[in-house]
């Protein structure tokens, strides 16, 4: 095993920085992925990058087997990372409860197993040897903090996971629903845009870094493979994984799945839900973390409701959820990295923010109207198209093709790229330095 200070050193640097950005990395992305190989590849605990031999090994000594997905170079997830790895950290004895794996890059992953929130850069899948998924970890709490390194609610995942393990296969009904859903493809590197470009294996030899598939890019080539199809981006590509907020949940991030807040006028304040919930299946599927609760509304209908049984007081009941038309929409997006893509598709690479009811009210428009400031304007490739159009940073969008109502960057997206395709154009009327300007916003 390398030494502690290998390891300590290597951290330090992952983690050091200003405030996340997301697309921040640390400054040398080859040395931060070549550190994490020299301190980890001969520890006693881990199985380095090799997902294969993790399943022979679950199955031999019949333990759980956990696999963490890290994208090294990303500072995000730094600090939650840094403990999970640490072994002085007092995560040791439940991890050595289970077979652990770190995959650091996505090009060999099986499609079929391997989905989750691929615009997290840390996330956690638990299975069975056999193959089978007990449930999914993965925060965006710690996301937004690269400095976070809370782990009560990682521990929580990880009892919740042996528990799963020492009730199979008696519990096959509430993993059911927790599977992989079929996919035409069996690798990453099999997706057509990313086929030729990269190889099952990283160039260790070479450059390691521009050999490696990023876990958006797996999200990447499957919206892109819609639109160059000339087919409709589904919802759960648009709005993937969605967050329990957008059904007017928030969670606590040291527990499983217990209710903080529930929003006024939201589908889960309608379904009776109240702070302090523990929420036990959702949709007949176990819930061993929020991970869990968005991959269950990943799977929910456009409309409709999902059952959930919770525990009050000691007690438990079972509530319906119901899911208005679009709820998806009400995803908040803005921060993942897989949008940056979209915004070149529907909006020619603008970056959008909602003014707040403050800012409307000192520029007098109403809280009810769109008012969309555009905060960056793109300069390269296709990120370049509204540039081209006319689009200037700090113009105000009032009117996207016929909408005025409010709505935030990540509706407005959603609405563009279902309602138009590639070579289409929409009408916008922006208002700038206090005169209104008509443009159209070309449609990739």
């Amino acid at each position: 095993m390398n030494s502690p200070g290998l390891l300590t050193l290597f951290l330090a640097g992952l983690v050091s920085g200003s405030s996340f950005c997301p697309a921040e990395t640390v400054k040398d992305r080859e040395g931060a992925v070549r550190g994490d190989q020299a301190a980890l590849a001969t520890d006693a605990r881990w199985i380095y990058n090799d997902f294969q031999r993790g399943f022979g090994e679950a199955q031999r000594s019949g333990k759980p087997l956990l696999v963490v997905l890290r994208c090294v170079p990303c500072l995000a997830c730094g600090g939650i990372d840094g403990q999970v790895i640490d072994r002085a950290t007092d995560l040791g004895p439940l991890l050595d409860q289970f077979v652990c794996v770190r995959v650091i890059n996505a090009n060999a992953l099986d499609l079929a197993r391997f989905q989750f929130d691929y615009d997290l850069s840390f996330s956690t899948l638990f299975f069975n040897g056999d193959g089978t998924l007990y449930g999914r970890f993965g925060s965006w709490a710690h996301q937004k903090n690269a400095l976070d390194r809370s782990t009560e609610g990682y521990r929580r995942a990880l009892e919740g996971a042996l528990e799963l393990h020492r009730n199979y296969p008696a519990n096959q009904a509430v993993l059911d629903g927790k599977q992989g859903l079929p996919v035409p493809y069996r690798t990453p590197v099999d997706l057509p845009t990313l086929a030729g470009k990269y190889q099952l294996d990283l160039d260790w030899k070479g450059k390691v870094v521009p050999s490696c598939v990023h876990c958006h890019q797996i999200g990447d080539a499957f919206r892109t493979g819609f639109r160059e199809r000339g087919e409709v981006i589904p919802s759960q590509w648009i709005y993937p994984q969605p967050a329990p907020e957008a059904v007017g949940l928030t969670l606590e991030s040291g527990q499983r799945a217990r209710v903080q807040s529930v929003s006024s006028g939201s589908p889960a304040e309608a379904a009776g839900i109240q702070p302090g919930d523990d929420l036990l299946t959702v949709s007949g599927q176990s819930i061993l973390s929020p991970a869990d609760v968005s991959w269950a509304l990943n799977g929910a209908p456009e409309s409709g409701s999902v059952a959930i049984r919770m525990q009050r007081s000691g007690t438990a009941k079972t509530v319906s959820l119901g899911l208005p038309v679009h709820w998806r929409r009400r995803s908040d997006i803005s921060r993942r990295v897989g949008t940056w893509e979209m915004r070149a598709m529907s909006m020619g690479g603008l970056l959008l923010e909602d003014l707040s009811d403050a800012e409307r009210i000192l520029r007098g428009v109403g809280t009810k109207n769109l008012a969309l400031w555009v905060k960056h304007v793109g300069e390269y490739g296709r990120h370049a198209a509204a540039k081209k159009a006319g689009f200037q940073k700090d113009d105000l969008l009032v009117e996207v093709d016929g909408t005025t109502n409010r709505i935030s960057e990540g509706e407005l997206l959603g609405q563009l790229l279902q309602t138009h395709r590639p070579g289409e154009t929409v009408a916008v009327t922006v208002v700038r330095q206090g005169q209104r300007v008509s443009l159209t916003l070309p449609q990739q």
